[in-house]
C-alpha cells in the first residue's frame, strides 16, 4: 500500500497521506514521496492547484516516532538526512508557484501542524485539533517554528511551542493558524472547492500572485512596494491571457 495517493480532478492534484493506522505519521518514505509529488505537481502544466489531505482519523500526527530510535548521535548522516527532509518539504511549498490547500481533520500536531500551516490556504474541520506537543516529550518544534512565527503573533506562537499546547479549530482560527473552520465532515469537499476556484484563475496571474505574496511577506514595506510596482507593470501579459480565456469561454457558450 502506497503511503501517498495521487489523484487528478480536472486541474487540481489531490495528494492524500495514506498511513491511516499511524494517523499519517511522517516517516522517511512519506516525506520523500510528498516532497517529490509536490515538485512534480509544480512541473505539470495541467495542474493549477494542489490539495493535501489525510486518510483515516487524522490529517497528520507529525513525525513517526518509531524512527527516532535510529536517530542517535552515532548515526550522524541519518540524523542530518532526516532533518533535511523536513526542511525540504517546508521550503518546497512556499517556493511553488501553484497554490497548495490543506484539508485538516482530526489531529494535526507536531510536523503535521507544521505541514498544515505551510500550505497557502488551510481549512480545518470544526472538530480538528492542532498544535505542537513536542516539548512535552523533551523535543523541540524545530523546523516548523520558522513558519509558525510568520503565521501567528509572537506571544501566541511562543505559548504554543513552550507549553506544547494543542488547540481546537476555533482557537486555531482566532490566532491565525488556519484560514477558516468548516462544518464537521466537510473539510475535504470545502478544500477541493477552494482549489477548483483557484484553478479557474488565469494561470500566469495566479502564479505571479503567489510569487509576489511570498516575496513581500518577508521584506520591508519599501522593498515590497518596488516588487509590487514591477508586478503591476508586468500585468499586461496577464491581461492578454485573461482576454484569451474570456474569448474561449464565449466561443464555447455562445454568450458574451
Amino acid at each position: 500500500m502506497s503511503s501517498l495517493l495521487v489523484e487528478d480532478r480536472n486541474h487540481v492534484r489531490i495528494l492524500t497521506l495514506n498511513r491511516p493506522g499511524q494517523h499519517n505519521a511522517m516517516d522517511i518514505e512519506l516525506y520523500e514521496r510528498l516532497t517529490a509529488a509536490l515538485v512534480e505537481a509544480e512541473k505539470d502544466d495541467s495542474v493549477r492547484a494542489v490539495v493535501i489531505n489525510g486518510n483515516g482519523p487524522s490529517f497528520c500526527s507529525g513525525a513517526d516516532t518509531k524512527e527516532f530510535e535510529q536517530l542517535t548521535p552515532d548515526q550522524e548522516k541519518l540524523v542530518e538526512y532526516r532533518a533535511s527532509l523536513t526542511y525540504n518539504l517546508h521550503k518546497t511549498i512556499p517556493e511553488m508557484e501553484k497554490p497548495v490547500v490543506a484539508a485538516v481533520h482530526g489531529f494535526a500536531v507536531g510536523g503535521g501542524c507544521g505541514l498544515a500551516l505551510a500550505c497557502d490556504i488551510t481549512l480545518a474541520d470544526a472538530e480538528a485539533r492542532l498544535g505542537y506537543p513536542e516539548i512535552r516529550h523533551g523535543l523541540v518544534a524545530a523546523v516548523v517554528m520558522a513558519n509558525l512565527t510568520k503565521q501567528v503573533g509572537r506571544k501566541a506562537a511562543f505559548e504554543l511551542v513552550s507549553l506544547g499546547k494543542v488547540v481546537d479549530a476555533e482557537e486555531a482560527h482566532r490566532i491565525g493558524m488556519i484560514s477558516r473552520v468548516v462544518s464537521a465532515g466537510t473539510v475535504f469537499e470545502a478544500a477541493l472547492e477552494v482549489a477548483e476556484k483557484l484553478a479557474e484563475r488565469v494561470p500566469s496571474a495566479l502564479r505571479a500572485t503567489k510569487r509576489l505574496f511570498q516575496a513581500v511577506a518577508d521584506i520591508p514595506l519599501s522593498e515590497g512596494l518596488v516588487l509590487g510596482k514591477q508586478a503591476n507593470e508586468a500585468m499586461r501579459a496577464y491581461r492578454v491571457d485573461a482576454l484569451k480565456n474570456y474569448a474561449q469561454a464565449v466561443a464555447a457558450t455562445g454568450k458574451a
